[in-house]
């Protein structure tokens, strides 16, 4: 078994990446959303984290959380956020992927991966080329040819601060992108 350590830094910043079970694609339906909404806003009430940047794919999210100073307990905060969404997922919508005899085993559900994935940000340039990398994921994955027309992310609040223009990464600026 793998001796896997994860990065412990209360008050830092950390990139999550977080994959639904065999990559089905469940998260951006409406009823999923509402759901997905619901559960975020619940477990960062009851355990404070501040959402940086998101992007909710339909089979992925990544996102970029600022812990708080006396607090490095995001699995927790994984863990709650993944169960909550599993039981209303399949209170109101249904069962997810079909359970392999391990899923059955450990009584879960068939809603997301067991694990997640997760960089300590270490610096302003790390923390800048992972809001690009959150902002431009739905367009590498070729669901719009625009950050901007992506419904599910953080990108239209960057908009509104003035950190990328509305058209960022469209047409020959991708090709800059690509290139750094």
């Amino acid at each position: 078994m793998p001796d896997y350590h994860r990065s412990k830094d209360a008050g830092g910043v950390f990139f999550f990446t977080v994959v639904t079970f065999n990559r089905l694609p469940i998260l951006t339906t409406p009823e999923s959303m509402e759901i997905f909404h619901y559960v975020w806003n619940g477990i960062q009430k009851k355990h404070p984290f501040k959402t940086l940047a998101i992007c909710v794919m339909p089979d992925h999210l990544h996102t970029i959380w600022k812990m708080p100073e006396n607090d490095d307990d995001y699995s927790m905060r994984w863990k709650e956020i993944k169960r909550l969404f599993s039981v209303c997922y399949l209170e109101k919508i249904g069962p997810g992927g079909i359970r392999n005899d391990s899923r059955i085993k450990r009584k879960e559900a068939a809603i997301w991966q067991r694990r997640f994935w997760e960089h300590a940000i270490r610096d302003d340039v790390d923390l800048n080329n992972h809001f690009d990398y959150i902002h431009y994921n739905p367009v590498k994955h070729g669901f719009v040819s625009n950050p901007a027309e992506w419904p599910w992310s953080s990108f239209q609040r960057f908009v509104k601060s003035g950190y990328y223009p509305q058209d960022w990464c469209v047409g020959d600026k991708i090709l800059q992108m690509d290139e750094e």
